[in-house]
């Protein structure tokens, strides 16, 4: 296939960016049963809102989500991406196409320049890395060519639980790697990438393609230019309970930072919705999160956890590190570790829960 272009593309119109969101969230039961987990709140707001300002932070202008479960839900809440000053479309995979084949389907609502830089970014990662300086490197001609894909790599300490891209000197990616337990580098893809829009055509439409398993490899091979831009910024796959409870604290203490939500003042270790209740002896620190008219009872602690939309914890009751869905009941006397309430799910008073439990949806203990 041929993947060569314009000498010189420059940047003829501001970069696009295409948000894949089609994923279940399998991982993320039972606070998946009801929504999508890109719509799960992580720091107090829907996880895309951080995608979405990240990217008009960074000079996007034109957002395509890219949806399949409950994809209706979708637009309700992000809107038309005004408050974002940007143009948010929603494309509905009506069949599972595997990560590239997401992406090509939204092909039709971009913009038709050939050498416009597209952004792609996993709906499910936070990451704090500088986005508009690998926007920068990407339009940096190598080899006396364009850059054909960037691809955001982080280095991790532990790279057996990866696939692996090592790169040469120049920056160049050499090869993907699957899992190993002799990692070739400790360089892993991190979610994030940037194509130039020829390419994406370069995907055979409407067929089930892996962007890591088929694209990437295939363009490797083909002579296309494809670079590492590696930054070791906060980086976090928000794909399970305990991931989504980590992120949304270390958004609020600190550790993490989105456009999305204001920085909290200096020592402060919760975020809590005006309309919540919480009682004057109750305790809510730790980066925990209290959303909208979530009610907190007299003399309960509630840990470096999230209590979503009309979800209660009765008095006397402790919530460490866990996630209540929304209209969650937690009775007095209760004490969670880790655990994940479903919605509408109640859990009695005095009833002893174990670390790690699911309660589903609706479900009464």
């Amino acid at each position: 296939m041929s993947i060569r272009g314009a000498e010189n593309p420059g940047t003829k119109s501001p970069p696009e960016a295409v948000i894949v969101a089609g994923g279940f969230g399998t991982r993320l039961l039972p606070l998946t049963a009801n929504r999508p987990k890109h719509l799960l709140e992580v720091g107090g707001v829907p996880f895309l809102e951080h995608q979405i300002s990240r990217l008009a932070d960074a000079g996007v202008r034109h957002v395509v989500v890219a949806t399949s479960y409950r994809a209706e839900l979708f637009e309700p809440v992000l809107g038309n991406g005004s408050r974002w000053g940007v143009r948010v479309d929603y494309v509905m995979e009506r069949e599972p196409l595997g990560t590239a084949g997401a992406i090509r389907n939204v092909t039709g609502v971009l913009g038709s320049d050939p050498d416009g830089a597209v952004v792609v970014l996993n709906g499910d990662v936070l990451s704090g890395h500088d986005l508009a300086s690998q926007l920068e490197d990407f339009e940096t001609p190598r080899e006396g060519r364009p850059v054909d894909v960037s691809l955001h790599l982080v280095e991790v300490d532990d790279a057996r639980a990866f696939g692996c891209v090592p790169t040469d000197s120049h920056g160049r990616v050499t090869e993907f790697t699957e899992k190993s337990e002799h990692p070739v580098t400790n360089q892993v893809n991190a979610g994030c990438y940037i194509f130039r829009r020829r390419v994406i055509d370069l995907i055979p439409p409407g067929e089930v393609v892996s962007v890591e398993r088929e694209t990437f490899p295939g363009l490797v091979k083909d002579d296309a230019l494809v670079v590492g831009y590696v930054e070791n910024a906060y980086w976090r796959d928000v794909g399970t309970p305990a991931a989504l409870v980590a992120a949304s604290r270390d958004l609020v203490l600190g550790t993490a930072s989105s456009p999305a939500v204001p920085g909290e003042e200096p020592g402060a270790t919760a975020r809590v919705h005006a309309s919540a209740l919480v009682a004057p002896s109750a305790e809510v620190a730790g980066g925990s999160v209290v959303l909208r008219d979530a009610r907190v009872g007299q003399d309960a602690r509630v840990d470096g956890s999230v209590l979503m939309t009309g979800a209660a914890v009765g008095s006397g009751a402790v919530v460490v590190d866990s996630v209540l869905g929304p209209g969650a009941r937690v009775g007095a006397g209760v004490r969670l570790q880790d655990v994940t309430v479903g919605d509408d799910a109640t859990v009695g008073p005095g009833v002893d829960v174990a670390p790690g439990t699911r309660i589903g949806c609706g479900s009464v203990l």
